[in-house]
């Protein structure tokens, strides 16, 4: 067998997509036959995938090669802070960013929505690559649980771009998928995009419809990784950082933390905390929300991996419906997704 045949051979196992080999493992009825047959005596016309023709040959259902999503996400993540930075400016003072790591953090989180186009190709029956695009809103909450019990919320837009790649193997009815992306999420508040990483695997079966075996069924479940890029730095005012109840008990923290700095901070803390907590502190106690805030941390996911499960519905090759939620694990998440596949010819 020369090289060519080979690298077919190779694609034609490793597309997960309603072919010949799906069939072999489930009930096969006279229109399941007739669709087969008819698929090996298409004239391929399309310029993708690679090995497009000669898996149609072999009466493998591909999909349409190009196509454009749609993707709500909603993402609930635990965060680990640290080597927090804090500056100062006001109309009296310009603290440059210096360090406070004798700052503790308790549980932080962010809660973020986001609206997704990713653009995608098949590129061969078992390589999928895609851009994203999408526009969202994220709530970071970060709680300070020594020198003082201190509550602060950022809420700010946020952008991102980015691309993937999707490998995918099946045998029979049964898929399994890898999938990995990478992102640069720009906040509104922040000087520079953060990157994330994310990887997911997921392993599931199709239910192919009996009288219309083009509509299909799936379910599938998953693991998913994300890695988050760690170094982030701002600026951002303090009545836009600190929420209505931090205000309302603003007397009760700036008596803690004049206790912690009188009977309880080193020399070397409050040397670092006249530069860094204590003008805050003076603006709190002054309900004077104006000052700028500057701010540098280390941001990191509380939880590496979480399981996921998902569903898809396919009514006709052109359309196909789409939902999965992360449910194991720290990180809660949901996916909501419409998909528009259609034909380049040549």
């Amino acid at each position: 067998m020369d090289k060519t045949k080979i690298l077919i051979a190779f694609a034609l196992f490793f597309s997960i997509q309603i072919g010949y080999s799906q069939y072999a493992s489930t009930k096969i009825n006279k229109k399941h036959e007739a669709y087969i047959d008819s698929l090996k005596n298409v004239e391929y016309k399309a310029i993708l995938p690679i090995w497009g023709k000669q898996a149609y040959k072999k009466g493998f259902d591909l999909p349409y090669p190009t196509g454009l999503m749609l993707n709500y996400m909603y993402i609930d993540q635990g965060l680990i802070v640290d080597d927090m930075r804090l500056g100062i400016k006001t109309d009296n003072l310009d603290i440059p960013l210096s360090d406070a790591d004798f700052i503790q953090f308790s549980d932080n989180s962010v809660v973020a929505e986001t609206l997704v186009v990713r653009p995608d190709v098949w590129l061969l029956p078992f390589l999928n690559i895609y851009g994203i695009f999408g526009l969202g809103t994220s709530e970071t909450e970060v709680n300070l649980s020594y020198p003082i019990n201190m509550k602060t919320v950022v809420d700010q837009s946020v952008r991102t771009t980015g691309f993937g790649v999707t490998a995918a193997a099946g045998l029979g009815p049964v898929w399994l998928a890898l999938d990995g992306n990478i992102t640069w999420n720009k906040p509104e508040l922040l000087e520079d995009p953060v990157k994330i990483e994310t990887f997911g695997i997921r392993m599931g079966q199709n239910f192919v419809n009996k009288d219309k075996p083009y509509r299909n069924f799936g379910i599938w479940i998953g693991a998913m990784s994300v890695k988050m890029g760690k170094a982030t730095q701002g600026e951002i005012t303090l009545s836009d950082v600190i929420p209505q109840e931090t205000w309302d008990r603003a007397d009760e923290i700036v008596q803690d933390y004049y206790y912690w700095y009188d009977n309880v901070a080193t020399i070397p803390q409050k040397i670092a905390a006249d530069q860094t907590l204590t003008p805050i502190m003076e603006r709190l106690d002054a309900a004077d929300g104006s000052a700028i805030i500057r701010y540098g941390l280390k941001k990191s996911v509380q939880q590496k991996w979480n399981g996921i499960i998902g569903a898809q519905y396919q009514p006709n090759k052109n359309w196909m419906f789409r939902t999965e939620a992360g449910i194991v694990g720290n990180r809660k998440s949901l996916l909501l997704s419409v998909n528009y596949r259609f034909l380049l010819r040549r």
